[in-house]
């Protein structure tokens, strides 16, 4: 069974373990956050620190951008870009990860609090009651402080969020209290 996680698609491009994972994955991604690849690739402002680190990043950045731009794939988002929520077909990258693309729309659910895309992210894991993995600190904070009943891994807690992990209603358990 293939675990489910909604996750910005710059961050596939830049922890290669996320294309490695010990069981099958389908990654959730909202779509706007497919747009911002093309401004992270094509912007002046580094993505990484380390000049090295950065090509490579913007290099995975347009691998990423070329297989969401492959005639097939490009298709299936396009069909999915019609109707707010709507999930596309699943995108093969490998045996073991596929994409699903989320025409999410952010409704400023949560005000001024989340950026856009943060939002985006917290509605889409909501909405279809899967996990979030993100890599920044303060977006995990913002989270809890505002009791987002959302469930959420760290990226370096990404093996035991597909090994074990906690499922939705596992961690409902654990409420509001």
């Amino acid at each position: 069974m293939r675990r489910r996680f909604v996750i910005e698609a710059v961050m596939v491009a830049t922890y290669g373990h996320l294309l490695i994972p010990s069981r099958p994955i389908d990654y959730v991604v909202p779509y706007s956050s497919i747009l911002e690849l093309y401004d992270m690739r094509d912007g002046a402002e580094p993505v990484m620190d380390d000049p090295e680190d950065d090509a490579h990043v913007k290099s995975k950045i347009g691998e990423l951008i070329s297989f969401f731009e492959d005639p097939l794939n490009r298709k299936k988002i396009e069909r999915a870009m019609q109707v707010p929520w709507r999930e596309s077909s699943p995108l093969i990258l490998n045996d073991r990860i596929q994409f699903t693309i989320v025409h999410a729309v952010d409704n400023a659910h949560y005000g001024e609090y989340f950026d856009p895309i943060e939002t985006e992210l917290l509605l889409t894991s909501s909405k279809l009651q899967i996990p979030l993995l993100s890599d920044q600190f303060e977006f995990q904070d913002k989270l809890l402080e505002a009791r987002v009943p959302v469930q959420i891994y760290d990226i370096e807690d990404f093996e035991f969020a597909v090994e074990e992990g906690i499922s939705i209603k596992d961690a409902s358990q654990f409420g509001d209290s």
